[in-house]
Formats: structure tokens, C-alpha cells, sequence
């Protein structure tokens, strides 16, 4: 059966709204805190770290390798080691940085077969990266907004 592609579009949709939020963010505002320690900018480096992590993957695919499986458990922790190095990136180059990574990603993502696409899909990544990015941006747009 093939993949429904739908995934294609919303994610073209996230990664504008990401290019339209870097084009017109101030430093500052890249700076703001928000929960846990987190600022828009680490919040975009997260993106582009999970989605230089899909790329991996995709490498990995298009060499004949299995990637490991997904380990839910890891997710957490991987994030927590993260963000002290993301934190530490100059605001400016890390939301640019995730709006580059994301549109090579999507590209990649939408340039593959189902085939491959099915076996990298099953280890560690998920072809929607829209939906990172959309729960990604209402946070950063609410802690804009003086929201907690």
C-alpha cells in the first residue's frame, strides 16, 4: 500500500511558518526564556538537531544499513543532554540553522520511495516533521505572547 503523502504539504506549511518566524524575530526575542530553561533559539536548534537526525537516517537507508530501532526512552534524555549545547549557540545561527536543515530534510523525506521511506520511518524518525515543528512553534509563539 502506499504511503499517504499528505505529510509532504504540512510539512512545506511548518517549514514556512518556521521561515516566516526567523525572518522576523528579533535577537531578542530568539533569547526569551521560556519553560525548563528553554529560548526560541535552543527550542530551534532541537528542531534542527531532530531533523539533522532524520537526515542520518536517510543516509543510512540510502547506504543499505538498518538504522537501530527507536528507543522512546531515549528521547527524553537525549533532549535534556542537548539542550545545555543548544543553549550556548548564538541565537541568530541556531533558528537559521533549523530553517536550512528542515528544508533539506523535507526535500529528502518527500524525495523518497515508499519502499525506503517504510524502512526509515520504522527506526527513529517520522516523515510528519510538521507536527514537531507546529507544537514547537505554538510554544515559542505563546512564551512570546507572555504566556507561562
Amino acid at each position: 500500500m502506499p504511503f499517504d503523502r499528505s505529510f509532504v504539504e504540512a510539512n512545506r506549511i511548518q517549514l514556512e511558518r518556521m521561515r516566516a518566524f526567523v525572518d522576523r524575530a528579533t535577537d531578542e526575542a530568539l533569547r526569551t526564556p521560556m519553560p525548563a530553561g528553554w529560548t526560541p533559539a535552543a527550542v530551534f536548534g532541537h528542531l534542527a538537531f531532530w531533523d539533522q537526525h532524520a537526515l542520518v537516517i536517510i543516509d543510512m537507508v540510502d547506504r543499505g544499513l538498518v538504522p537501530p530501532p527507536h528507543d522512546d526512552a531515549t528521547v527524553d534524555w537525549i533532549n535534556d543532554t542537548a539542550k545545555r549545547f543548544l543553549l550556548a549557540i548564538e541565537p541568530r545561527a541556531a533558528a537559521l540553522l533549523a530553517v536550512q536543515i528542515a528544508d533539506e530534510t523535507d526535500r529528502r523525506i518527500a524525495a523518497l520511495s515508499d519502499e525506503r521511506l517504510e524502512v526509515a520511518t520504522q527506526r527513529w524518525f517520522t516523515a510528519r516533521r510538521w507536527e514537531d515543528r507546529q507544537e514547537h512553534l505554538d510554544e515559542i509563539e505563546h512564551a512570546l505572547a507572555g504566556g507561562e
